[in-house]
């Protein structure tokens, strides 16, 4: 079989220019100026299709006309004129792309959604062991495709956040610190005090991590990504309880029912009460919690007055609090004076 010859197309025909314009339009050039006569004579073509391409230039605006004479513009001008409309119908165009690009997205989840309606119950794995919980994260976020895979988590319970800093936290920070995945947590304010708690966390939000504390989190449950989430064998119990049997469900719609459910708690719930400049606000609201003046909190913190009361004016900005007792009394709702 013969290869077809490859024919290249006049550069010009991009800017609207076809190949019989063009030729009339250098031309034009080479005579500078012309009449519709001097200009048939040089194409050596009938003065009636030559004046109908010279309308076109001078529509198009790469020649002028000026009482029958047909004047060249100089290229840079007359094409660049040219090439800016041309731009500037790209810009449109690639709008229109992206429109129709999000349009796209929008009846690929259609498609999904009618894929799982038709193909019968959503992917369901029962998984056992908190081994297999903390380490079935980290795997599900080195194979996420476009890295850090982002994972919220709720923890109800204290058992649970015991076994987390003993045994799971490690690697969880690790993958945090290598870029594969980026933690939320809501923990329930209990647990604060437990040993190891506090030192764990530092880490994890200092590798980028972010924990809020609530007096009482609905159920344990987390989502993985865009199409993992993750659920309690019973709503509401505590994983240790039912030996860490947890459901791994491999769907978007249940993905972005948890991941609502989530904001919603992590708009009522509360900052972890250390870093950010937060212990000296802890300290003077301990000390205040104690029956102590301003002057004695001072010594005792080897401070002047005047910081204590800044201090205090942090505390009250943090809480939401319109005066130190509300801030007292805001602090240990939160478990802040623990």
């Amino acid at each position: 079989m013969r290869d077809e010859p490859l024919i290249m197309s006049d550069p010009l025909e991009t800017l609207g220019l076809d190949q019989a314009q063009t030729a009339l339009y250098s031309a034009v050039l080479r005579l500078h100026k012309a009449t519709r006569s001097d200009l048939a004579q040089a194409m050596d073509g009938p003065i009636e299709k030559v004046g109908r391409q010279l309308d076109d230039l001078v529509r198009l605006g790469v020649i002028d006309e000026h009482s029958g004479q047909y004047l060249a513009r100089h290229p840079a001008a007359a094409l660049g004129r040219l090439i800016a409309e041309r731009l500037d119908r790209l810009a449109e165009e690639s709008r229109r792309i992206d429109s129709a690009l999000g349009s796209i997205r929008g009846l690929i989840r259609d498609y999904d959604a009618g894929r799982d309606y038709r193909s019968g119950p959503f992917t369901v794995e029962m998984a056992r062991g908190a081994d297999i919980l903390y380490e079935s994260v980290v795997g599900i976020a080195v194979q996420c495709q476009t890295p850090p895979m982002p994972l919220l988590t709720a923890v109800p319970d204290d058992r649970t956040m015991t076994d987390f800093v003993r045994k799971f936290a490690d690697p969880w920070i690790d993958a945090q610190k290598r870029n594969l995945l980026t933690v939320q947590a809501i923990i329930p304010v209990s647990s604060l005090v437990l040993p190891g708690v506090r030192d764990q966390l530092t880490r994890l939000t200092e590798a980028g991590g972010e924990v809020r504390t609530m007096d009482r989190v609905p159920s344990w449950f987390m989502a993985a990504g865009p199409e993992m989430a993750g659920l309690p064998a019973h709503w509401g119990g505590n994983l240790p309880d039912h030996a860490y049997n947890f459901y791994l469900v491999r769907t978007s719609v249940v993905v972005g029912v948890l991941s609502s459910l989530f904001r919603e708690l992590w708009a009522r719930a509360v900052p972890l009460p250390w870093g950010r400049g937060r212990d000296g606000a802890l300290q003077v609201l301990r000390l205040a919690a104690q029956g102590m003046c301003d002057d004695s909190i001072a010594r005792q913190l080897g401070v002047s007055v005047r910081t204590v009361r800044a201090r205090f004016a942090d505390a009250m900005t943090e809480l939401g609090a319109q005066s130190r007792f509300h801030a007292g009394v805001e602090a240990a709702r939160r478990g802040w004076l623990r």
